[in-house]
């Protein structure tokens, strides 16, 4: 099973409903709020984009080079699902999702434009315009073995186990806020699959101003900080 059936299946199927992610990006005054099916949705176009349009199958490098945004969560997820490895900035990759002006080393390079709202960012290869017209749901062809490379050089069975053994360290069913970037490997471990882990959510803020946290952790029920 992959990382996403581990990890984020559960939580989808315990609560659809509640938010997966409230994402806040200081610099522009903007609050998007995501709940685990919206989620599951994004992750499944993903992964229906990188196989069939792309032809990546487990153990394939794929290149998340996003903030930690609303947007990196349904990528993450999706690419997992179908198998892929994911690889930060440096590492060859059959295909890369890269912010509006960023480049890579990559076969395909597409371009995730971070709008609040979702929308395009009129690029040749646009990671928002070609996922929308994928199916809800995705099935795969085939089980992901545990000893697939899925993080850097972590397989699956790896990155769960650290996931939970990170996530243990937050509590039940967290609601965490963090200003964590998702850095390839140990960010991505420690800002997003540990709250996973740990069945919580995550109230992930963008170019923080420091003078809001407090307000935030009150206003959105935060149980603790990170970053």
């Amino acid at each position: 099973m992959s990382v996403t059936e581990i990890l984020f299946t559960p939580l989808l199927k315990a609560d659809s409903g509640r938010p997966l992610i409230t994402h806040y990006d200081d610099a522009t005054g903007s609050r998007v709020e995501l709940s685990r099916a919206t989620i599951a949705n994004w992750a499944a176009k993903t992964a229906n984009w990188l196989r069939d349009e792309h032809d990546i199958e487990p153990g394939d490098p794929v290149a998340v080079l996003l903030p930690a945004h609303w947007q990196t969560v349904g990528l993450l997820l999706g690419a997992w699902w179908c198998g892929a490895r994911v690889v930060g900035a440096g590492d060859d990759a059959r295909v890369a999702v890269v912010p509006p002006g960023g480049t890579a080393a990559a076969d395909v390079v597409a371009v995730a434009s971070l709008h609040p709202m979702g929308l395009g960012a009129g690029a040749p290869v646009d990671y928002l315009d070609d996922v929308r017209v994928h199916g809800d749901d995705f099935t795969p062809w085939s089980a992901v073995p545990g000893s697939t490379p899925a993080l850097g050089e972590s397989t699956v069975d790896e990155v769960v186990a650290e996931a939970r053994e990170l996530g243990a360290k937050l509590g039940s069913e967290p609601r965490v806020l963090s200003t964590l970037e998702w850095k390839v490997p140990s960010g991505v471990l420690e800002g997003f699959l540990a709250v996973l882990a740990a069945g919580g959510s995550l109230v992930q803020v963008s170019n923080p101003d420091a003078g809001l946290l407090a307000a935030r952790r009150e206003s959105e029920h935060v149980t603790l900080q990170l970053g």
